[in-house]
């Protein structure tokens, strides 16, 4: 562990962060849900405790694992969930975050086994498209691991049947901001349905805004003054 305490005790506190946002944007409740991030390039993740409410977890508490699962540092368990987070940074190697959450009007469609379409431009830019539904799987389980990464194929979100929403980025803002999009955009594929359903974007346009979000939005090569 030496020569990465600092990035441990960093990374630490971010997720710890990201924990109370999480709950305060409504994407859990109670102890629900588990997030975790890489540590700098070696080959640990920090990951939430099971079992503790996001408003009282302390820096101490984020537990240190390999990419096997093995605790490395930190007294506490790890989440039920490490297989879910290892199988998106073993499968997925461009993930540095990954977000778990129980927000309502996603898991409404994961328990509907149906999935978002892509309806709306922000969803498709920091997604990839729209948001498919994996095969279930009892939590915990390596199985649940595997289908949502099958499921999440080529896209940063995925709806875990019965259960929730995982998404993963290169970092736990970015990650979070996919969750909270991806619950805007399932309620309005609930609510759009009063309406007599919403239209899908083309692949074209998908597309283009896909590469345009990973390749030319915000500040990207903008000369300063």
């Amino acid at each position: 562990m030496s020569g990465v305490s600092a990035d441990i005790q960093e990374v630490r506190n971010q997720v710890v962060k990201a924990g109370k946002v999480m709950l305060g944007s409504n994407l859990v409740i109670g102890t629900w849900g588990n997030l975790s991030a890489r540590v700098a390039d070696s080959g640990y993740v920090a990951i939430t405790p099971s079992g503790i409410p996001y408003d009282e977890i302390m820096q101490e508490d984020i537990v240190i694992i390999d990419l096997e699962g093995n605790v490395v540092d930190g007294k506490r368990k790890p989440s039920t969930e490490v297989p879910l987070h290892l199988a998106v940074y073993k499968g997925r190697p461009e993930a540095r975050a990954v977000v778990h959450t129980h927000s309502t009007w996603a898991t409404i469609l994961a328990c509907a086994h149906r999935g978002i379409p892509p309806v709306v431009e922000e969803l498709v830019q920091i997604v990839g498209g729209g948001v498919k539904v994996a095969s279930y799987a009892l939590p915990g389980t390596p199985e649940l691991g595997r289908y949502a990464l099958e499921a999440a194929e080529g896209r940063n979100a995925v709806l875990l049947a019965n259960h929730g929403v995982v998404g993963f980025a290169s970092s736990l803002a970015e990650a979070l901001k996919i969750c909270l999009i991806v619950e805007k955009a399932a309620q309005m594929t609930v609510l759009g349905g009063l309406v007599g359903g919403l239209k899908s974007l083309s692949q074209e346009d998908i597309d283009f805004m896909r590469s345009y979000y990973l390749n030319q939005y915000g500040q990207r090569d903008f000369p300063a003054a």
